[in-house]
């Protein structure tokens, strides 16, 4: 065989080997990209993605749209092929897998964790409207979970409303555990609770959970922490957590959508849809940040996406939470107006700038 011939073979051979080893050679990296936006003022799968029924709403034109981001699932593994083209593309962004599985999760579980995220972002950002147009809410502290095998199994159920333990009222999750390990281990504590079933009925009808009756459990000894051998703090085996009972019924109608991060977006739908006139003035602004009861923006994960994903969709402005500011301003797509948010009371005062087409004063990512 010629010498040419010979080696262009050669060569061959080892093109193929190493096109072989990038197909099937899995390297520990996951792929994020940007998902879809929807307008909180609009509509997903035929339905409206806000609904209030029990208080007149308002038509709203404009966009307040929430973002998303797209990740490749916990049990797939890229190929050296995907990663390189991962890394070298910029609408997407290459990290390591466990970054976003950490400890071994599986996608089943990130999935449900992220749902119950969603779920909670919700409630929160209902109350922060709420609050933030003045429009009383009532809270109260619920059972959470229930410990599987725990003293309270059986007595106690998630949705219980706690009044009261042994006759001290609780307004705070963090009083059900102070006064319960005020206890040793062994003794009884009583609980003064409202049923799931009689607390979802007054929430049905707009009014606060009465009455209560009361559930006496014996404490076991907690697990004693690191350091702490021979101690142990005397617990019943629940978490306790905050439910609301809102004045009038506002649904969230969206789908296959998970996490945190939509919270402030669906906060200012609501205030649009319970307000007249329109907040954005018919601008399309789009944004992302979790948002707690009292009204405060969190940062969130992905922004480089979700700016791509923003202006893809055709957004002008986005709130961007104060947190995730530097890493927004240092790679925002061309046409994107970042505007910095750090309380929901900042978000409605920009929009009432972009409504006015008062855009100069707008706080930015690049300014203090």
């Amino acid at each position: 065989m010629p010498r040419r011939t010979a080696t262009m073979l050669a060569s061959a051979l080892v093109l193929i080997a190493l096109l072989c080893a990038g197909v099937l050679i899995k390297v520990p990296y996951s792929e994020m990209s940007p998902g879809p936006t929807v307008n909180t003022l609009g509509e997903a799968r035929g339905e409206p993605v806000l609904q209030i029924s029990g208080r007149k709403s308002y038509p709203a034109s404009g966009h307040l749209n929430m973002t998303t981001v797209r990740v490749t699932g916990a049990d797939y593994r890229m190929n050296i092929f995907e990663a390189v083209h991962g890394w070298l593309t910029h609408d997407s962004v290459v990290v390591p897998h466990d970054t976003l599985y950490p400890d071994g999760k599986t996608e089943e579980e990130s999935t449900q964790e992220n749902a119950e995220e969603f779920s909670q972002s919700q409630e929160s950002a209902k109350v922060a409207a709420l609050k933030e147009l003045d429009i009383p809410v009532s809270t109260q502290v619920v059972v959470s979970t229930v410990v599987k095998g725990s003293p309270s199994e059986g007595k106690l159920h998630a949705g219980d409303v706690i009044k009261a333990v042994d006759g001290t009222a609780v307004k705070e999750p963090g009083d059900v555990a102070k006064l319960v390990t005020e206890h040793r281990p062994g003794e009884n504590v009583t609980f003064t609770i409202v049923p799931a079933k009689d607390a979802a009925a007054a929430e049905k009808a707009g009014r606060a959970p009465e009455g209560g009756e009361k559930v006496t459990i014996r404490t076991v000894k907690a697990p004693p922490a690191e350091g702490e051998e021979g101690k142990g703090r005397a617990i019943v085996g629940i978490r306790a957590g905050t439910d609301h009972t809102f004045p009038f019924e506002i649904d969230i109608k969206l789908a296959d959508v998970g996490g945190p991060s939509a919270g402030l977006m669906f906060s200012l739908g609501i205030i649009d849809k319970l307000t007249p006139g329109d907040l954005t003035g018919g601008k399309f602004v789009a944004g992302t940040g979790t948002i707690d009861d009292a009204g405060t923006v969190g940062p969130i994960g992905g922004i480089t996406m979700k700016l791509v994903g923003a202006r893809n969709a055709g957004a002008r402005y986005f709130l961007t939470p104060d947190d995730n500011c530097a890493s927004a301003a240092a790679d925002t797509p061309d046409g994107l107006t970042l505007v910095r948010v750090k309380t929901i009371e900042d978000a409605t005062k920009s929009l009432e700038r972009i409504k006015a087409g008062k855009t100069a004063g707008l706080p930015s990512c690049s300014t203090g």
